[in-house]
Formats: structure tokens, C-alpha cells, sequence
């Protein structure tokens, strides 16, 4: 039998990075009510992370969530649990409480592998607190092996539920997937797993099943892909094609026709070349995203040689 995993949708936290969070209340309140009748498991609501930490001035409250705005927005809570992520040095711990208190029941932590004592300590409080927990690690395909194997000491030892496998910038082959996950079972037998992929090279629903059948147990996914730049492994792909009684395809199809038709007329995301191209070479997406918001967009020789020339790869390195 073939692993059964579980589907985390993202529409809201990663699709808000193309939109700046610009979701409707009715947008999202239909989307949960949707995924709920389709039987996904899980929807990440947006980011838990703290307004002054980031000198936010306008309210933004996907980006910024609030427990009395969600149980204000989703008085019933449904099938599907409600998760949200935060970024180390972005949340403050006094915005969190404890989970009986809260309309979330996941919180999961996004690192990079520098970083993951920092946020360890997290996952710590979250699941202190009652939380399910996760830790996400960023741009595992440049991390090199020796820094992976030192940080994974920690992670071992610490309560954190899941462990994610983020292929951040759509770089990875279902091969690169298999090779992770053979890894990551290695160094943390005592931790489920999760993978998060995006669609650079159209492989993100192949490297997600790739991932579950080798047994990896959390997938993310997004409907209709809306994600970052080429965005996520689609929602309703996983749904139609796991073989699990309780999953439903037609309730996901209805909020795809009733607002994501619209909404990807004015935002754009999904396979798209510039994102192929930084796909190819295992680059952040930001320059392909710069390039398609300026007058060359679809000039795409031209972007091949901006980011392939040998100058390109001597820029510094930001997040």
C-alpha cells in the first residue's frame, strides 16, 4: 500500500506573495469551506508574524494574523485544521497563545540552516504551548552536506513534529527528491516528513507524489498552483489522484471557478520561462520576478544571458 500523506494548502500564505496578501474575507472563508468539504487536511492561513517587527503600517491581516479576527472570520471550525507559518526574527512570542485558546492548530517554522537553533527554540514554545509543530529549512539544494548533518543533530532532539524537505527555488528532479528524502530518514528517523515544492520546471505534483511514496507524510500544495513566482504543487491534483476515500475534487474546483479564474487574470503565477530559467540554475526567484514586472518581460533570451553571464553569479547573496 502506498503511503498516505496529508495535504497542507498554502492558497493563503504562499499565494499571498504575488498578491501582497490582497485576499478577500469571502475569498477565504470559501476557500476553507471548500478545502473542508474536499477533505484536505490542513490550510495554512497566512503568516502569524508581528506587525512591529517588520514596521508594518497597513493592516495586512493574512500576513499579520490575528486569533480574534480568524474566530471572527471562521466561528466554525470545520474538518480541515487551520496552520500558519512564522519567520525567525519576526514573531514575537508574546502574540502567540496557547493553542486552546487559538483558532490555529499548527505553527510552523520557517529557517534557513543557519538559523535552525534560533528556530528550534521556536518550535520549542510553539509546542509548549500545545501546537503541532514544523520546521521548514529553506534552499536546502544549496546547503552543503556537512552543514546538514550538524544541524540535524539538533533537530533530532527536539520535539518539532515535522520536518520539511523545500525544494525553495524549483530546482529539484523527482531523483534529487528521492536522494533527500533517503537522507533525511538517515539523520532523523524519529521525525515525520514533509515536502514543499514549487513549479519551476513543471515538476512540482511529480517530486510531491516522488515524495510520498518514499514515505513522506505532509505535502504542501496550493489550488489552482498559486504560490510565489511559479508557485506550488496544485491542490486539486493531489486530491484527485490520492487514493483516499475522503478526498473530494469537486468542492476544490468550485472555488477555482469562483474566484481563482479572476484572480489569475490580474496576478500571475505558475510555469512560466524566467522562473524555468532560475528554476535550471538553482537560483532565487526574485530576479525572475523583478524581470517580469519591468518592460523586457517576455524577452526571455535576453534573460537567459543577464543571469548565465559570468558576472551574474559573482552578485552578493541576500535572502
Amino acid at each position: 500500500m502506498e503511503h498516505i500523506g496529508k495535504i497542507i494548502d498554502c492558497t493563503i500564505r504562499d499565494g499571498g506573495l504575488i498578491n501582497n496578501w490582497d485576499f478577500s474575507v469571502e475569498f477565504v472563508q470559501d476557500l476553507y469551506d471548500g478545502l473542508s468539504a474536499a477533505g484536505v487536511e490542513y490550510m495554512e492561513i497566512g503568516y502569524k508574524n508581528s506587525p512591529k517587527l517588520l514596521n508594518a503600517t497597513e493592516p495586512n491581516p493574512w500576513r499579520f494574523l490575528d486569533d480574534n479576527f480568524l474566530k471572527e472570520i471562521l466561528p466554525e471550525k470545520k474538518f480541515t485544521k487551520l496552520s500558519a507559518l512564522v519567520d525567525i526574527g519576526r514573531v514575537d512570542p508574546d502574540d502567540i497563545l496557547p493553542r486552546e485558546q487559538s483558532p490555529l492548530d499548527m505553527i510552523r517554522v520557517a529557517c534557513y540552516i543557519r538559523e535552525v537553533d534560533k528556530g528550534l527554540e521556536l518550535v520549542q514554545m510553539f509546542h509548549d504551548l500545545g501546537y503541532e509543530t514544523s520546521l521548514n529549512i529553506m534552499a536546502l539544494s544549496s546547503v552543503p552536506e556537512n552543514q546538514l548533518i550538524e544541524a540535524f543533530k539538533l533537530v533530532k532532539e527536539s520535539p518539532v513534529d515535522v520536518v520539511y524537505i523545500v525544494d525553495s527555488f524549483g530546482s529539484l528532479d523527482p531523483a534529487d527528491v528521492e536522494h533527500q528524502v533517503k537522507k533525511f530518514k538517515e539523520m532523523i528517523p524519529n521525525k515525520q516528513l514533509g515536502i514543499h515544492t514549487h513549479n519551476n520546471m513543471q515538476l512540482a505534483f511529480a517530486n510531491t507524489l516522488t515524495a510520498m511514496r518514499n514515505g513522506v507524510t505532509f505535502l504542501d500544495s496550493s489550488v489552482y498552483g498559486m504560490g510565489r513566482a511559479a508557485g506550488n504543487c496544485n491542490t486539486e491534483l493531489l486530491v484527485t489522484h490520492i487514493q483516499k476515500p475522503s478526498y473530494e475534487l469537486k468542492p476544490v474546483l468550485g472555488v477555482i471557478e469562483k474566484h481563482m479564474l479572476e484572480m489569475r487574470q490580474k496576478w500571475e503565477w505558475g510555469y512560466i520561462i524566467p522562473y524555468m530559467i532560475s528554476g535550471t540554475i538553482n537560483e532565487h526567484p526574485r530576479v525572475a520576478m523583478a524581470y517580469r514586472a519591468s518592460e523586457d518581460r517576455d524577452q526571455y533570451v535576453n534573460f537567459y544571458d543577464k543571469v548565465t553571464s559570468p558576472e551574474a553569479s559573482l552578485a552578493p547573496e541576500s535572502n
